[in-house]
């Protein structure tokens, strides 16, 4: 688990202005949105008995917590305790631990670590997002893995004859020999740039992605730190953030976008269809 860098922890979509949990790196954090739209984000614990605020409601921007009703304002601070008698002073201890959060790309980014913000590794680029002649889905898988397998999964170009046989994959019929590829690094990741022997496609979908007349499809796979994956198969675009749960669990978040079927079909199975801006 590496610290002083931002995570992607949740899709924009689903932070609304009712508390929610959201796991992250072997801790519980909550996340809601004020009245302003912006997202707020502290440790799920309430200081006082340590119960979950994600329990709680929010009040005039405010997060009240459901086991003694302690009220905390957005920086963190406790500005009513429903116990004590008029004017007793709230100690400087009651208060939240806060964490700085952005959004972009369809995902709130929360940054854990003790960097002063002006010096925390930048997010990527990824212009496709604001392309409105993009289709982009949004889902998510649940793995038993550390965040760091399902990483190298991401980036490893020759699984994919064997476990993606039936969709985009070549399979062991159709030389699953890699050729020799471009890889280029940078200061906080790397891509790398391979001209895949073209083959037809199983299935309807990736037929969509099948170009005629030609022999090799141009891939690109790109990492940044710590666990955030692009690939690019000419129509096909995925941008991917390996969630890390705790040291045995991963949720990946994906988010892709085509070129091809861009109506919008719904969301169904917890696959959810939005246009790419």
């Amino acid at each position: 688990m590496l610290k002083n860098f931002w995570y992607a922890c949740e899709f924009s979509s689903v932070i609304t202005d009712k508390p929610k949990r959201v796991p992250l790196l072997s801790q519980q954090f909550v996340l809601y949105r004020n009245s302003q739209k912006q997202v707020v984000a502290f440790l799920d614990q309430c200081p006082h008995r340590g119960a979950a605020l994600s329990n709680g409601w929010l009040e005039n921007d405010c997060i009240r917590c459901p086991y003694h009703g302690w009220k905390y304002q957005a920086d963190g601070t406790c500005i009513e305790i429903p116990a004590n008698q008029p004017g007793v002073p709230i100690s400087k201890k009651a208060r939240l631990i806060t964490y700085p959060v952005q959004e972009k790309y369809g995902f709130v980014w929360l940054f854990w670590g003790d960097l002063p913000q002006r010096e925390c590794p930048p997010l990527p680029s990824f212009p496709e997002v604001k392309d409105p002649t993009l289709r982009s889905v949004q889902f998510e898988f649940k793995w038993n893995a550390h965040y760091t397998r399902l990483v190298e999964n991401s980036i490893d170009p020759a699984h994919s004859a064997f476990v993606h046989a039936n969709s985009f994959g070549s399979g062991m019929t159709q030389q699953p020999q890699l050729p020799e590829y471009e890889a280029n690094l940078e200061d906080w990741g790397g891509s790398s740039l391979i001209h895949l022997k073209q083959h037809i496609p199983k299935g309807i979908f990736w037929k969509y992605t099948h170009r005629k007349n030609h022999s090799e499809i141009k891939t690109i796979r790109s990492f940044y730190m710590p666990n955030i994956i692009y690939s690019n198969f000419e129509r096909f675009i995925t941008f991917v953030v390996h969630v890390p749960i705790d040291e045995h669990t991963t949720i990946s978040k994906f988010i892709q976008f085509r070129s091809f079927l861009t109506q919008p079909s719904g969301r169904t199975h917890g696959i959810s269809e939005t246009p790419a801006g």
